[in-house]
C-alpha cells in the first residue's frame, strides 16, 4: 500500500502528519527559507533557546489547523463548507508567513511592507505556485491569500486570523517551550474542542463554546505576559532598535534595497550588513554589545499623548533620536527611543455560543458572567508597554526631557 503521508517530528506537538500533495509545497523554496528566520527575532540574545525558527511554527499551525477541522467535522458541523475552502484554510495555516522578513516583525516596524502583503506576492511566484497548481482548484491562490491578509469572507477565516486563531495559540506555546518560561501556557486542547461552527448575522463563522471561555481568557492573558516578559524585554527591544537602525542606515545609502531584504535570511542579511551597514550596529548586536536604559518608564508614567510618529514615521524617529544624541554629548545614532505599540493586544470579537444552545458574541467590552479579561484589557496593556531611551554611553544629565519632546506633533517636530 503506498504511503501517501510524511509524519515529521515536532518537540511540540510530536507528530505532525503532513499529506504527500502538502508536502510538494513544503518543500518549495518560499516555505524552507523559513527554516532560516527566527521566530523570536533577537530574543535569543535573552533567551538562548529561543532560535526556534518560523519553519517550525507553520508546520505547527497547518497541524492545529487539521486538528480543529477534524474537531468540527465530528461534530457535523463542516458539511456546509466546500472542500476547496477546507484546503485553503489548511494551505494558508502552512503559508501565513511565507513574507517574513529576517527578524520577526522588527523591519515592519521600520517602515517595511507587512510581511502579509508580501506573501500574497509570493503564492502566484516560482515553484510554490507551480505547487498549488497540482491541487487543481483555480482561485486557491486568491483564497490562500484572502485568509492570509485576514480578508476572507470564508466561514473558516477566524481559524486564520482572528481572536482566536490558531497562529496565535501555536506561536504563544511555541514561545513559551522554547524561551523556558511559564507564561505562555495555553490548554490547547481545550479550545480547540470547543471551536464551533456558529451561524451569525455576518453569516456562519468560527465561534467557541461556553465550555472554552475560561481557556480562551488564559490565552489572552498568556500573550498579555509574554509580551510583558518575553516580546517587549528591555534587551530584546535594545537589540531589535539597534537592527532596525543598521537595516535602516543601509537601505538609505542605496547598499540594500527593501525587496533584497525581504528575500534574505536572517544570516543573510546579517553578513550583508556586516559589509554595507554605515553605523556599526549590526555588528554590535552580533557581538551582543547593547545599548544600555537612559530611561525607562512604564507606560502609566510616559506622556498620555506621546505622538504617533513615535512608531508610525521611522525616519523622523531616526532624525529626533540624532537630535537627542547631539544635545546629550552623544554621536548621531547613539539614542534610540522605543514605545512599542500593539493596541489589539488583547482585543476580542467572536461569537459564543452558550449551553442552552443560544448565540451571543464575545467583545472586548466583554460578557456578563463569562469572559471578564477584556474589560481590564486597556489597562493590562499600559502595563506591559514601556518608554525606554537606548543610549551607547550614559549620558552625565537625565534624558527626561525627551518626554516633552515625544509629545509634541509631528509638524512642530519638523519645524
Amino acid at each position: 500500500m503506498t504511503v501517501d503521508f510524511e509524519i515529521i517530528r515536532d518537540p511540540l506537538w510530536d507528530n505532525i502528519r503532513v499529506d504527500r500533495a502538502v508536502m510538494r509545497v513544503v518543500d518549495t523554496p518560499a516555505v524552507q527559507r523559513l527554516r532560516y528566520i527566527r521566530q523570536l527575532g533577537h530574543a535569543f540574545l535573552v533567551y538562548p533557546g529561543a532560535t526556534h525558527s518560523r519553519f517550525e511554527h507553520a508546520l505547527g499551525t497547518y497541524h492545529l489547523t487539521k486538528l480543529a477541522l477534524s474537531a468540527l467535522a465530528e461534530r457535523g458541523e463542516l458539511s456546509p463548507v466546500a472542500e476547496e475552502d477546507q484546503l485553503a484554510v489548511r494551505l494558508a495555516a502552512l503559508l501565513h508567513d511565507i513574507g517574513h522578513y529576517p527578524f520577526s516583525h522588527a523591519l515592519e516596524e521600520a517602515g517595511f511592507l507587512h510581511h502579509e502583503v508580501l506573501g500574497v506576492r509570493y503564492l502566484a511566484q516560482g515553484e510554490l505556485a507551480e505547487a498549488l497548481a497540482t491541487f487543481g482548484v483555480s482561485d486557491l491562490e486568491s483564497r490562500i491569500g484572502s485568509l492570509i491578509r485576514g480578508r476572507s469572507e470564508s466561514p473558516l477565516a477566524g481559524l486564520i486570523s482572528g481572536s482566536l486563531d490558531l497562529d496565535k495559540i501555536e506561536y504563544l506555546s511555541r514561545d513559551a517551550r522554547m524561551c523556558g518560561v511559564p507564561y505562555g501556557a495555553v490548554d490547547v486542547a481545550r479550545l480547540i474542542s470547543a471551536l464551533s461552527m456558529v451561524a451569525t448575522e455576518r453569516g456562519r463563522e468560527i465561534g467557541v463554546h461556553e465550555k472554552g471561555v475560561s481557556a480562551l481568557e488564559s490565552l489572552l492573558f498568556a500573550k498579555y505576559q509574554m509580551y510583558r516578559n518575553v516580546y517587549w524585554h528591555h534587551a530584546v527591544r535594545s537589540a531589535t532598535c539597534m537592527f532596525k537602525r543598521a537595516v535602516g542606515a543601509a537601505v538609505g545609502t542605496g547598499k540594500l534595497t527593501a525587496e533584497a531584504v525581504a528575500g534574505l535570511t536572517d544570516g543573510g542579511l546579517m553578513e550583508r550588513l556586516f559589509a554595507v551597514d554605515p553605523t556599526g550596529l549590526a555588528l554590535a548586536v552580533h557581538q551582543r554589545r547593547l545599548y544600555k536604559r537612559a530611561l525607562d518608564l512604564p507606560a502609566s508614567q510616559a506622556p498620555e499623548n506621546a505622538q504617533p510618529w513615535l512608531w508610525e514615521q521611522p525616519d523622523l524617529l531616526a532624525r529626533v533620536e540624532d537630535m537627542c544624541a547631539v544635545r546629550a554629548g552623544l554621536k548621531p545614532g547613539e539614542v534610540l527611543i522605543d514605545f512599542p505599540v500593539r493596541s489589539a493586544m488583547l482585543g476580542v470579537d467572536l461569537p459564543l455560543r452558550t449551553r442552552d444552545g443560544l448565540v451571543d458574541r464575545l467583545t472586548s467590552e466583554g460578557h456578563e458572567g463569562q469572559l471578564g479579561l477584556p474589560r481590564v484589557a486597556e489597562e493590562l496593556y499600559r502595563t506591559a508597554r514601556r518608554f525606554r531611551v537606548f543610549v551607547a554611553a550614559m549620558p552625565k544629565q537625565p534624558m527626561d526631557w525627551v518626554l516633552e519632546l515625544v509629545s509634541r506633533p509631528a509638524e512642530q517636530v519638523l519645524r
